[in-house]
C-alpha cells in the first residue's frame, strides 16, 4: 500500500507520451553523473607517486563529512576487491531540492515550503561498473516511480517504518542528514539486486559550482527551450549553446522547457547532458591534465557528501581507473523501465518484464544494448552529427588514446569491448550511449 493508503498494481502497457509525471510544482536538481565520475576519477589522472598521493590528500581534506550507508545497529557488506583493473563498482549519486541554504532564489516562503531540511532525493542514479571495467551503465531513477522502501532510522534516532509502495523521493527525507543516503542506497539496492558500496548527495549549489568547475558544457538545441519555472529562467535558442553554472543547473532541472513536460523527460535531457559531458571531457583531455583534474576533484568534494566507503585515498584512485577503463562506446545512459500509474497520472510504476531483463544484466555482470532509437522523450539525433565507426574489439587491459575534437564532430576512442554478449533491452526502455550525439528538443503536446 502507498502512504495514503491505495493499493499500486504494475502494467505491461507502454507509458503514454501525453501524461505530465509531477507537475505539480518546481522540483530539484538533476543527477549531473558524470561529475560524480570526475569525482571519482580526478585523484588518480593526476600523477604517480607521491604527487598523487599529495594531491589527493589536499583534496581530501576539504571534503564534508562522511557519512556511514549502514543503518545504526548493522554493518556495511565489504565491498567487492577493487584494483585498477578489476572489482564491480556500483555507486549511487543523488541530488536533493533541498532549498536550505541555496541562496537567492531559492529562498522565499513557497520554495521553503516546497522543501526543506535535508530535502528529496529528486534525481537517483547508479553507476555501475563491470568486474572487468570493460563497460558501464548508468541508470536514472525516476523521483515519481512507487517502489517498496525499507524501515531507516532518521536524524532523531526513530525509525522510520517501511512502505510497500511509495515515492522513491521519499527515501532521503525519512533517513535524515544523517541516514538519508543510506535509505536511498538501500531502496535502490533492494529494487536492482545489487550492492550499493558507494555514494555520494549534492545540493543545488553543488551543481552550479560543478558546473562552473567544468568550464561550461556545449549542449545541441533541436528546438527552443523556454521555461520560466526554474532559476534562473531559461530562454535558449536552437543550435549548440554553451552552459555554465546556475544556466546549466536550471537547464537539467527543467521540466517545461524540455520533452514532454514530464519527469521522463526531464531524464531524457539529463541524459543528453551527460553524453556531451562526457564526450567533451575525453576529447579535451581533462582526465589526463592535472590542473583540470585537481580543479574537479576539489570542487566536487567540497559541494558532496560521500560515503565513508569514498573517503580513502587508495578506492577513490581505484575507482578513478576503472572509470577511465571504459571508454565512451561503453558507457550506456539508460532510465530504469516504468510505466504509467493507472490510478495517479503523476507517477509511475515499475515496469516488471523490461525491468526484470535490465536487473538480471546487471547481477550478472553484463553489459547492456539499447534498441535501436530509444532516445528518450526530449532528446533526438544531432543529424549534423558523423555516424562513428564501431571500434574493434580489444582486451580489457587496451589502452585508448582519444584525438582532440570539437563541437559535434567527436570521434569516439578504440575502446575496450566487453567480452560477454550484451543483453538487448525492449524498445521501451530508453537512453543512449556517451558516444551518441544528441540534442534535447521540446516536444508538441
Amino acid at each position: 500500500m502507498s502512504d495514503d493508503g491505495r493499493a499500486h498494481t504494475d502494467q505491461s502497457t507502454s507509458p503514454s507520451p501525453l501524461i505530465r509525471h509531477g507537475r505539480l510544482r518546481r522540483r530539484g536538481p538533476f543527477g549531473f553523473v558524470l561529475r560524480g565520475i570526475a569525482v571519482v576519477a580526478a585523484v588518480a589522472v593526476v600523477g604517480s607517486g607521491s604527487i598523487a598521493a599529495i594531491a589527493t590528500w589536499q583534496v581530501l581534506q576539504g571534503a564534508q563529512p562522511s557519512v556511514s550507508l549502514a543503518m545504526p545497529g548493522t554493518t556495511a557488506k565489504k565491498a567487492p576487491a577493487l584494483t585498477a583493473q578489476s572489482g564491480e563498482v556500483n555507486m549511487l549519486l543523488v541530488a536533493t531540492d533541498t532549498r536550505d541554504g541555496q541562496g537567492a532564489g531559492f529562498d522565499d516562503p513557497a520554495n521553503q515550503r516546497a522543501s526543506n531540511g535535508v530535502g528529496n532525493n529528486d534525481t537517483n542514479i547508479l553507476v555501475h561498473i563491470s568486474a572487468d571495467h570493460s563497460n558501464m551503465s548508468v541508470i536514472s531513477f525516476p523521483r515519481d516511480l512507487v517502489v517498496p522502501i525499507p524501515a531507516c532510522t532518521n536524524d532523531d534516532g526513530a525509525v522510520t517504518p517501511a512502505s510497500s509502495a511509495a515515492m522513491l523521493n521519499t527515501a532521503l527525507s525519512r533517513g535524515g542528514e544523517q541516514h538519508g543516503l543510506a535509505c536511498v542506497a538501500s531502496t535502490i539496492g533492494k529494487l536492482t539486486g545489487l550492492q550499493i558500496a558507494y555514494a555520494g548527495k549534492i545540493t543545488f549549489d553543488g551543481v552550479v559550482r560543478m558546473a562552473d568547475a567544468v568550464g561550461g558544457v556545449t549542449v545541441c538545441l533541436a528546438t527552443p527551450i523556454k521555461d520560466d519555472d526554474v532559476t534562473p529562467a531559461l530562454d535558449l535558442q536552437p543550435g549548440n549553446r554553451e552552459l555554465r553554472g546556475a544556466e546549466a543547473a536550471a537547464f537539467l532541472r527543467s521540466r517545461h522547457g524540455v520533452g514532454d513536460a514530464s519527469d521522463l523527460g526531464r531524464i531524457s535531457n539529463q541524459q543528453t547532458f551527460m553524453s556531451a559531458l562526457a564526450r567533451q571531457t575525453v576529447s579535451a583531455g581533462t582526465l589526463t591534465n592535472p590542473a583540470k583534474v585537481l580543479r574537479l576533484a576539489d570542487t566536487a568534494f567540497k559541494n558532496m557528501v560521500l560515503s565513508d566507503s569514498l573517503d580513502d585515498a587508495a578506492t577513490l584512485a581505484r575507482l578513478a581507473l576503472a572509470v577511465n577503463t571504459v571508454g565512451l562506446s561503453n558507457m550506456v545512459f539508460v532510465q530504469f523501465p516504468v510505466v504509467d500509474d493507472p490510478e495517479d497520472p503523476a507517477r509511475v510504476l515499475v515496469s516488471e518484464g523490461p525491468a526484470e531483463t535490465l536487473t538480471a544484466a546487471l547481477q550478472a555482470d553484463e553489459p547492456v544494448q539499447l534498441a535501436p532509437n530509444s532516445l528518450g522523450r526530449s532528446a533526438v539525433r544531432d543529424p549534423d552529427a558523423p555516424t562513428a565507426k564501431p571500434s574493434a574489439p580489444a582486451s580489457p587491459s587496451a589502452t585508448t588514446t582519444t584525438p582532440p575534437v570539437s563541437g559535434n564532430t567527436t570521434t569516439p576512442p578504440a575502446t575496450p569491448r566487453a567480452s560477454a554478449s550484451a543483453a538487448e533491452l525492449p524498445d521501451s526502455v530508453s537512453g543512449q550511449t556517451a558516444d551518441t550525439v544528441t540534442c534535447a528538443a521540446k516536444s508538441e503536446y
